[in-house]
């Protein structure tokens, strides 16, 4: 990876492209679950120094995708099959509470014309599904509900499902690529694609109907690791 040139930003902005950067390296399955590097180790590959690396890092620990050892530095978090359940569990009842709010303010101009902006969001994160290009998928499809979630309203909770929807990336994505490389499967027409069936029931005020969406696309997703899982 390219290194950052620390001159050239403050401390804070520094240690965000760092965090951003590593968790890009965990997402695209660089940095594997269990695997051990030290903030020195970090610092030299970005050519920075140690204190934003060790900022971003203990940043990354705070969100559960880092596990940090006093002796050894960091590794990356090994999820398992039960966190897995747990965070679709999670988000899907932050969704719910989203889906209701947006519902009850459909009429609002600017609510339907974010929902058009969001839509546009999700054609991109469902042809990468049908294709099966994993990395942009995971790119739209969390740029696809963070901001969907920022139309509720509630940085807090949008910034709580977004910190949700990345740690199920990272444990989804380590069966996926694995799978892709030692059977050579294809992803094509195996990742869930109905983005835009879920914006545009939420234009039409139906949050059953997209909390039905929902919970097929948890089931799905939770069918589909665990069957990759066991193989």
């Amino acid at each position: 990876m390219p290194g950052t040139d620390g001159s050239a930003v403050i401390r804070s902005t520094l240690r965000q492209q760092i965090a951003d950067a590593l968790r890009d390296e965990i997402l695209g399955g660089r940095l594997e679950p269990g695997q051990e590097f030290t903030v020195k180790e970090i610092a030299e590959q970005y050519g920075v120094s140690a204190t934003p690396v060790r900022e971003a890092l203990v940043n990354l620990t705070a969100q559960g995708l880092l596990d940090a050892d006093q002796h050894r530095g960091f590794r990356v978090h090994e999820h398992t099959l039960v966190d897995y359940r747990s965070m679709l569990e999670a988000r899907g009842l932050v969704a719910d509470g989203i889906f209701r709010d947006l519902a009850a303010h459909g009429p609002r101009r600017d609510v339907a014309d974010a929902l058009l902006s969001v839509r546009r969001r999700g054609e991109e994160a469902s042809r990468a599904a049908c294709a099966g290009d994993l990395t942009v998928l995971i790119g739209y499809d969390l740029r696809f509900w963070r901001e969907l979630s920022a139309l509720f309203g509630n940085p807090y909770l949008s910034d709580f499902l977004h910190r949700l929807r990345v740690k199920s990336w990272v444990c989804a994505v380590t069966h996926l690529r694995r799978w892709c490389e030692n059977s050579g499967g294809d992803l094509r027409g195996v990742l869930w694609s109905r983005h835009t069936e879920l914006v545009d029931a939420l234009a039409r005020r139906e949050p059953e109907t997209a909390h039905g969406i929902v919970v097929e696309y948890n089931a799905h997703s939770l069918a589909l690791i665990e069957r990759l899982a066991a193989a």
